[in-house]
């Protein structure tokens, strides 16, 4: 098995150089990741200025762009071959709920997804990485799954894990994306000049972590897998705004 590994943290973060022990042995490994943290970043491509990749003295791959610039880059250009997987990660913080479109982790496997290839991204919940060990038991284990029966072409599941150790975890539960509160307000501050600048504010409180949720799996100390799609089409609605539209059409 060939797979492709990146991440939003950059290639020096301590996530990606875990990801990249745990799957020593399960198949041709490629790192090609952000030089820099890239967090938050979302779907973002480098459109104003060409990309630079280089090689460190590890093997691995770093490119001055963003996540999606990675994947995109190693799959259109850089590798001689299709990997069979895409994983990203592992994340410092959690990819859950409404966070996923922010997310840089999450984007590096939707870009495998776009080009049909499973992808995977794991995320250990809280920062810091007191229980990275059990990040990459569980990334390995679910990587061995892949193995054993592949995933469908295009499947891009997003992995939360907690932090507590590999023997507290309750086993893994596939669940659907959580919903938070609107994010708090921007935090407004100046320069020495007295020129105004803002922070964005911190993340809305959870308003819905129910047992079938990302966050109401990790509450439970499960592992937490939710399949997702890039289609964001709102099928609820075609009909009503089909109907809206040839009511207002000839008004126009």
């Amino acid at each position: 098995m060939k797979i492709l590994i990146s991440n939003d943290d950059g290639y020096t973060a301590e996530g990606i150089q875990g990801l990249y022990e745990a799957l020593k042995g399960l198949g041709e490994l490629t790192v090609v990741a952000p030089e820099t943290n890239c967090s938050a970043s979302s779907n973002a491509l480098t459109l104003n200025r060409p990309l630079s990749v280089r090689q460190a003295a590890n093997g691995f791959y770093f490119v001055n762009g963003t996540p999606s610039d990675c994947v995109h880059i190693a799959l259109t250009g850089l590798l001689d071959f299709k990997p069979d997987l895409i994983v990203s990660g592992i994340n410092n913080g959690a990819n859950m709920g409404d966070d996923t479109l922010y997310s840089g982790t999450v984007a590096a496997a939707m870009e495998g997804h776009l080009f049909n290839i499973p992808a995977i991204a794991f995320s250990l919940v809280e920062r810091g990485w007191e229980f990275l060990d059990t990040a990459k038991h569980v990334a390995r284990q679910v990587v061995q799954m892949c193995q054993r029966e592949a995933l469908t072409a295009g499947t891009l599941l997003n992995v939360n894990i907690p932090n507590v150790s590999k023997h507290a975890l309750q086993g893994m539960r596939v669940t659907r994306l959580g919903k938070r509160h609107p994010s708090e307000p921007v935090i407004k501050s100046a320069t020495p000049y007295g020129e105004p600048v803002y922070w964005i504010g911190p993340v809305g409180k959870i308003r819905d972590a129910t047992a079938d949720t990302d966050f109401g799996a990790i509450a439970d100390l499960s592992v937490s897998i939710t399949p997702l799609r890039f289609d964001l089409t709102s099928y609820d609605e075609l009909s009503s705004i089909t109907q809206w539209i040839n009511e207002n059409e000839t008004a126009v």
